[in-house]
């Protein structure tokens, strides 16, 4: 398990997969405020939603590349074959995505909640948010890209798969910011349902696709 962990993390950062959703994501908290004017009132208002919305494209940046091309390589077939589960192997992934993109996510949410103004008690009620709501993000990549792998256009079909899936995560990850604890427990239960349903689904998702 630590062994496909490490393999997937190293994957991600030699192929430069990891920089580029972080890149993104600095991206949009750099454009936002010319979008919507100098007003620093009106952007700490709304920079935690900005944030919360950036960290979902993020994630799903990298979504064709977390299951297709070790499903391409036989890869998946092969640990199989030394009896390692799809689930386990799901579930690696997931902690794997998560460890290429969150902690760097989290850090990048620092510059951005400077660039968009955000007050120092909001950036810490973000970053709260992140910690609990971007494993839930990383589970439902990975389950989308299971059910997405060896379509043609897999990237615009996981937008449409992913993103509607992810608005609970980014509803109760922007109201914590302002929700205070009800908000919090309501994205962490959101987020313990997606990384416990995930695998199982990744799993299956990867059983039909051979198929």
């Amino acid at each position: 398990m630590v062994s496909l962990i490490c393999r997937d993390v190293r994957r991600a950062w030699a192929g430069g997969g990891a920089i580029f959703p972080i890149a993104f994501f600095l991206l949009v908290a750099v454009l936002f405020p010319f979008g919507v004017g100098p007003d620093r009132d009106l952007l700490a208002r709304v920079g935690g939603g900005v944030i919360w919305a950036a960290a979902l494209l993020a994630a799903l940046m990298p979504v064709e590349r977390l299951v297709a091309p070790d499903m391409e390589a036989g890869v998946l077939d092969q640990l199989s074959v030394r009896g390692i589960g799809l689930v386990s192997v799901s579930a690696a992934k997931i902690v794997a995505h998560w460890l290429s993109f969150g902690p760097p996510l989290m850090l990048a949410a620092v510059i951005a909640s400077g660039l968009l103004g955000v007050s120092a008690d909001a950036l810490l009620a973000i970053e709260v948010g992140l910690l609990v709501g971007t494993p839930g993000l990383a589970a439902l990549a990975v389950a989308t890209s299971a059910l997405v792998a060896g379509l043609r256009g897999s990237g615009a079909v996981a937008g449409l798969v992913m993103l509607p899936l992810a608005v609970p995560l980014l509803i109760f990850g922007a109201g914590s910011i302002e929700g205070g604890q009800g908000a919090l427990k309501l994205l962490g239960a959101v987020t313990l349902l997606l990384v416990a349903g995930a695998p199982v689904l990744a799993a299956a998702a990867i059983r039909a696709g051979r198929g």
